[in-house]
């Protein structure tokens, strides 16, 4: 068997567990372009050098793909926002749900982006999609395969996670602008 088949059928084979492995990961619209794309890597690769263990290969390639899109989007997101900010819109339209308006409005976005990166991944993935995405608790209980109830409680955690993870941050700022005893300013 030539090893474009091998990998094919091994591809074909694997193609549902491999987008289950990045739907924890990614939304669920960018879960088929994922899977697509990891193809074409393998392929890329596998023609320059025999492929050992394609499967084992198509799970990481998988799974980076996947945690790349998602930087990607919070990048893209973080310079939105600094491009509102230098045209003047920010003030003018505010992000409509309250967990975002208060971190903008108490630290910069990157630091909400931040606090987001140190979720739990479940936990991250069902905040972004609703707090970024915008998607309802019952499309995110199935696109994550969970109840709405856990829906609820990730969410919920999200929101006291990042408060938190804001909080220590702007905690951490005030400590170190205060002169150490002995020293003066």
């Amino acid at each position: 068997m030539r090893d474009d088949d091998r990998i094919a059928n091994i591809f074909m084979s694997i193609r549902g567990r491999l987008a289950r492995a990045v739907q924890s990961i990614v939304p669920p619209r960018e879960i088929e372009d994922i899977v697509q794309e990891t193809y074409l890597r393998v392929c890329r690769a596998g023609s320059k050098t025999r492929i050992q263990s394609p499967q084992a290969f198509m799970f990481r390639t998988a799974r980076n793909l996947a945690l790349d899109h998602v930087k990607r989007a919070e990048s893209r997101l973080a310079d939105s926002f600094d491009q509102m900010e230098e045209d003047g819109m920010a003030t003018e339209r505010q992000p409509v749900d309250s967990t975002v308006n208060t971190a903008c409005s108490d630290e910069e976005f990157v630091q909400f982006c931040d606090s987001v990166r140190y979720l739990p991944v479940q936990c991250r993935r069902a905040f972004v999609l609703r707090k970024v995405y915008g998607y309802s608790q019952r499309e995110i209980a199935k696109a994550m395969n969970i109840s709405e109830s856990t829906v609820e409680k990730h969410i919920a955690e999200g929101i006291k996670r990042c408060l938190n993870y804001i909080e220590q941050q702007d905690a951490g700022l005030q400590h170190n602008r205060k002169p150490q005893q002995g020293q003066r300013r």
